[in-house]
Formats: C-alpha cells, sequence, structure tokens
C-alpha cells in the first residue's frame, strides 16, 4: 500500500537509480501519471514531458478499457473487445473520435507548459500511476517504438502480473514495485488516490522544465 502517488514515486526512483541512463527522459501518462513521473523525473536528474494516449471506454461500462489509442490515432483493442456488448464497428469509430479530440486537446494544453521532447537515441522512462489492462501503456509503447528510443523503461507502482508479463517483450525492462495476483482497481492500492487535475499536470510540467533550466 503507498501512502499517495508520490510515496509509490520515491520508492520507484529508489530501484531505478542504479540503472545506467543516457540521457533520459521520462514519459507520463496523464493525468496521475504526472505526479508519478515528476518525482522520477527530478531524482533521476531526468528530463520530464508526457505521451497521450487514451483508453477506448466499454459501452456501458466507462471505467473498462476494451482498447486505447495514441497520439498517432492508431486503434488498439483488446482481445475480449467483440465480446463486450454494444462494442460494435460504429461504437468503435464514435468513440475513436471522441477521444482523438481528447488527445488533441490535451496536446494544445500540455504543449503550451512545455513543446514535446525529443526521444530518439535516449533512455525512456515510461510511467503513470498504474496499470490495469494496460491498453493505454500499449498505445503509448507503439507511439515511441516508432520514435527510435535507446530504451524504454517501464515504471509503475503497481499492475497485474499477466499485464506486466505482456509488456515485457515490448520494452527493454519493466520496473513495478508491486504485481499482486487479485487486482480489483488501481486506487485500492493507495490511502491517498485523489483526482488530479489538468491544472496540477500542466504546473508539474512547467516547475519541472523551470528547474533543470536553472540548474
Amino acid at each position: 500500500m503507498f501512502r499517495n502517488r508520490e510515496d509509490a514515486a520515491m520508492q520507484l526512483a529508489a530501484r531505478l537509480k542504479s540503472r545506467k541512463l543516457t540521457d533520459p527522459l521520462v514519459l507520463a501518462i496523464p493525468r496521475g501519471g504526472v505526479v508519478t513521473g515528476a518525482v522520477l523525473a527530478r531524482e533521476l536528474g531526468a528530463e520530464l514531458d508526457v505521451v497521450l494516449a487514451r483508453k477506448l471506454r466499454a459501452p456501458y461500462q466507462p471505467e473498462l478499457a476494451i482498447g486505447a489509442i495514441g497520439e498517432d490515432g492508431e486503434v488498439y483493442l483488446n482481445d475480449f473487445a467483440r465480446e463486450v456488448p454494444g462494442t460494435t464497428d460504429e461504437y468503435i469509430r464514435r468513440e475513436r473520435e471522441h477521444q482523438v479530440a481528447e488527445i488533441k486537446r490535451r496536446q494544445q494544453l500540455f504543449r503550451q507548459a512545455r513543446p514535446a521532447a525529443e526521444v530518439d537515441g535516449r533512455s525512456v522512462i515510461v510511467t503513470d500511476d498504474g496499470i490495469a489492462t494496460g491498453s493505454t501503456m500499449v498505445a503509448a509503447l507503439h507511439v515511441l517504438n516508432a520514435k527510435k528510443p535507446r530504451e524504454i523503461i517501464i515504471a509503475v507502482p503497481v499492475a497485474p502480473p499477466e499485464t506486466l508479463e505482456k509488456f515485457r517483450r515490448q520494452c527493454s525492462h519493466v520496473e513495478c514495485l508491486l504485481a499482486p495476483e487479485y487486482f480489483g482497481a488501481i486506487g485500492m492500492f493507495y490511502d491517498d488516490f485523489n483526482q488530479v487535475e489538468d491544472s496540477e499536470a500542466v504546473r508539474l510540467l512547467r516547475e519541472s522544465r523551470t528547474a533543470r533550466q536553472t540548474t
């Protein structure tokens, strides 16, 4: 159990400090992941940015991810997606349009705080405050692999073991503090899991960029 996102990120940073990193870049999945990412970037002496990917919500069950979409607009569906009642081609088209619009909104918002960081040739640490189905992370990895990083490290506080296994083939290293067999929801592993607002994520991005420019 973690006290909050900052506590979890400090524990993750301690695990990663012994790794040799090349021009490290922490890419956080908004919004909760930006809190985790800000701590990692500070503790590892890394640059902080965001990678924008959105889950595709299941019909009638918005908390369930049937897939995800990345900044490149490509859709990735979970194996079970077509088995979920109401998941038709038309539904997926509408949900994709909705999430593309949200990604564009966030691009405009976050790029006011900082321009997109260069990825090519760098050690990239992709983080979030936890992983459930992993759909959003899959979309993020597809976007990043096309940008030719030196290595991709996934660093998260908590995730189901079966989800972690499928990521090990898509990145250089996976660092996860908790991988419980019974996984209900990410928030159950935190004492404090309050929602992170856009304004908080933007503030953390700006503060991290300012701190690097003044060192």
